[in-house]
């Protein structure tokens, strides 16, 4: 099993796993938490623990390109923040519990990401996607330094009744 533990100034961010499960349900099934979110909300625990299961799975992979920490804050999970490597782009994702909005966590955990991903595995090209009414997260891709290079339609949040439009942002080191 891989294990990888980085600290930033507030945040430890470990690997998630079913553990974290209580955390990472109540903010995985809250519909305001997850409004702008492709797979969430989740509609039970059970679809929960399936997540937090099938990351376990891919924590222990030899060939592992997908890797999901939990954000811990005062020992409490608060969010959960990925990056899945493919052809040597690591595309990066979060989530943070809507309790914990506004104090610059997110920011904190994906830029420390990035500092780990191209210092130990020599990743240099990152992107990440959003909503396109979710300014919050645009705005936080902005202040990493990535640049917008895409817009286009037919997105469909899984909560949403009517597709909305979605922008890529990239950041090449």
């Amino acid at each position: 099993m891989s294990y990888i533990e980085i600290r930033t100034k507030r945040l430890i961010l470990k690997p998630s796993g079913m553990k974290y499960n209580q955390d990472v349900n109540e903010y995985a099934m809250d519909l305001e938490n997850t409004k702008y979110q492709l797979a969430l909300p989740n509609k039970s625990e059970e679809e929960t623990k399936e997540f937090l299961r099938m990351v376990e799975a891919e924590w222990n992979k030899e060939n592992q390109n997908y890797f999901e920490f939990s954000m811990l804050y005062d020992d409490k999970c608060i969010g959960g923040i990925g990056i899945t490597i493919e052809d040597g782009v690591g595309e990066l994702g979060w989530t943070v519990n809507k309790r914990y909005w506004r104090n610059g966590f997110a920011f904190e955990a994906a830029e420390t990401l990035i500092k780990y991903f191209s210092e130990h595995m020599d990743i240099r090209h990152f992107i990440a996607h959003c909503d396109a009414e979710n300014v919050p997260s645009y705005k936080l891709m902005e202040k990493l330094g990535m640049k917008k290079t895409g817009e286009w339609g037919g997105r469909r949040n899984r909560s949403a009744s009517e597709d909305s439009f979605e922008y890529q942002y990239e950041l090449v080191l």
